[in-house]
C-alpha cells in the first residue's frame, strides 16, 4: 500500500520505517497496529523519538524548567489562555503547542472496541489533557458535590455513546442537557504547572467558588464556623444500621458455634 501511494504520488505519513497506523485530528493523534500489536512493546523508549512524537516530545526530552499556564473557564468552556481571549480552535492549537513541548498528554493504553476485541493504542493529546485537568480543578472549586458525583456516573455511558458513533442519538442529547446544567457555575481561572510529562494544580480562583475558608478553617471559633460537636449525632445515625446488622449477624455466628 505504501509503495502504491508513492507510485501514484499520494502523500501519506506511513512508511516502511514507521510500520503502524496513524490517525490525526485537532484533538489528538493515535497510533495503532504494526509494532504496537505487542502490548509488551515500550512506546516510551527513547529509541522511539522518531516514532510517536508528532504532537509532543518524550518526557526526557522536555525542558528542565517548568512552565505555568493559566486557563480561564466560563460555564465549563475554556475561553482564554494566559489572559488572552481565544476561540475554541485557538485554545486547542495553543495548548497543543505548550503541552507538546513539555511532553504531557501521552497515553499508551489497551482499550475495548465496540466489536468485542481489545486493541492497544498510543495517543498524543497534549491540549486535551491540559484542558480536562484544568476543567476538573475548576469543578472542584465550583461544582456541588452531589451534582459532580451524579455527572461522573454518566461518564462511562456518555463516552461509550460517542466512541460507538451515537453522537446524534436521543440518549446522548439527554445526557448533554444534564452536563450543560452541571456546568453553569464552572467559571473561574486555573493555573497549571507543566513539567516533563506531568501536570500539577498551581492555583484556582472563581467568583462563584463554593470554598469558604471561614468554614473550612481549623483555627476559628467552633461556634462561628463548623462545629465539630455537630458530627456526634450524625455519626450515631449513620452507624445505627451497622450496629443493628452487627448484632444480628453476630448472634447467628454465636449460635453456630
Amino acid at each position: 500500500m505504501i509503495a502504491y501511494c508513492e507510485k501514484k504520488g499520494i502523500p501519506v505519513q506511513a512508511s516502511a520505517k514507521k510500520p503502524y497506523s496513524m490517525d490525526r485530528n485537532l484533538l489528538h493523534i493515535s497510533y495503532e497496529a504494526g509494532i504496537l500489536e505487542d502490548p509488551w512493546y515500550d512506546s516510551f523508549d527513547l529509541k522511539n523519538r522518531e516514532y510517536f512524537t508528532t504532537l509532543s516530545v518524550l518526557p526526557e526530552d522536555a525542558p528542565d524548567k517548568a512552565e505555568y499556564v493559566e486557563l480561564e473557564y466560563v460555564k465549563g468552556d475554556c475561553v482564554a489562555v494566559n489572559g488572552k481571549k481565544m476561540t475554541p480552535l485557538q485554545v486547542m492549537r495553543t495548548l497543543n503547542k505548550i503541552g507538546g513541548k513539555h511532553g504531557v498528554g501521552r497515553v499508551d493504553m489497551v482499550e475495548n472496541r465496540f466489536v468485542g476485541m481489545k486493541s492497544r493504542g498510543v495517543y498524543e493529546t497534549p491540549g486535551g489533557a491540559i484542558l480536562i485537568f484544568g476543567h476538573r480543578q475548576m469543578e472542584s472549586l465550583t461544582m456541588d458535590r452531589e451534582v459532580m458525583h451524579q455527572r461522573d456516573s454518566f461518564i462511562p455511558k456518555y463516552a461509550s455513546l460517542v466512541y460507538n458513533g451515537f453522537w446524534y442519538a436521543p440518549e446522548r442529547l439527554a445526557l448533554q442537557a444534564y452536563v450543560e446544567e452541571s456546568q453553569k457555575n464552572v467559571t473561574g481561572t486555573v493555573r497549571v504547572k507543566l513539567y516533563k510529562g506531568g501536570m500539577y494544580a498551581a492555583g484556582r480562583k472563581s467568583p462563584v467558588s463554593l470554598y469558604n475558608p471561614h468554614i473550612a478553617t481549623m483555627e476559628a471559633d467552633p461556634t462561628k464556623a463548623y462545629n465539630q460537636d455537630d458530627a456526634t449525632g450524625f455519626i450515631r445515625l449513620n452507624g445505627l444500621r451497622l450496629k443493628v446488622a452487627a448484632k444480628v449477624h453476630g448472634a447467628k455466628k454465636g449460635k453456630k458455634k
